[in-house]
């Protein structure tokens, strides 16, 4: 049975990259090139991140440094984080652009953390779900008699202890990323 499970813990440990992804691109106090992750650059034509087209750079604990390996995509990526949620007006000086994160005001800290929860309950939904589809496969493999009552109740009781497994360990870092926000 336990390699039945392997694709239902491998798409849950995928909900929880994913979650990992999204808190990392939630700018905290301090500069952390992960918030470049999600920003893509009209490059000759296709989107492309930002780390693929230049250097970045953490000179200071509130500065970010992009340096572009080509200069003429110097415009792109300033427009390309001028666009974005950031909320930081980049610098540009002709040879590279300067990322000044501002101290968080209360209110931002606040709404980052408000982002945080939902990505957070996203992510417990998303578990959940994997959940359900492993239920209605079981369901339906009793139904044409390939596993007894028996098994489908262990299944259900795995499952659940799959389920909440991840859901902790979702709470954990949403809990980790909010602490995090709320430091000075």
């Amino acid at each position: 049975m336990d390699q039945n499970y392997a694709e239902y813990t491998s798409r849950m440990d995928k909900t929880v990259s994913v979650l990992k992804e999204q808190f990392a691109s939630v700018r905290a106090g301090r500069a952390n090139a992960a918030t470049l992750d999600q920003i893509k650059v009209e490059y000759y034509g296709s989107p492309t991140p930002i780390q693929q087209i230049a250097s970045i750079s953490v000179p200071d604990p509130r500065t970010l440094v992009i340096q572009p390996w080509d200069a003429s995509s110097l415009k792109l990526i300033e427009k390309a984080i001028q666009a974005s949620e950031l909320g930081i007006n980049p610098q540009n000086d002709g040879r590279l652009i300067r990322l000044v994160f501002p101290q968080l005001t209360e209110e931002r800290r606040r709404d980052l953390v408000k982002q945080v929860e939902k990505y957070g309950e996203e992510g417990k939904v998303a578990i959940r779900n994997i959940r359900r589809d492993a239920m209605e496969r079981y369901r339906a493999e009793k139904k044409k008699s390939e596993i007894t009552e028996d098994d489908l109740k262990d299944i259900e009781k795995d499952m659940q202890k799959l389920t909440d497994k991840y859901t902790k360990e979702i709470e954990e870092l949403v809990e980790k990323k909010e602490k995090e926000l709320y430091e000075i």
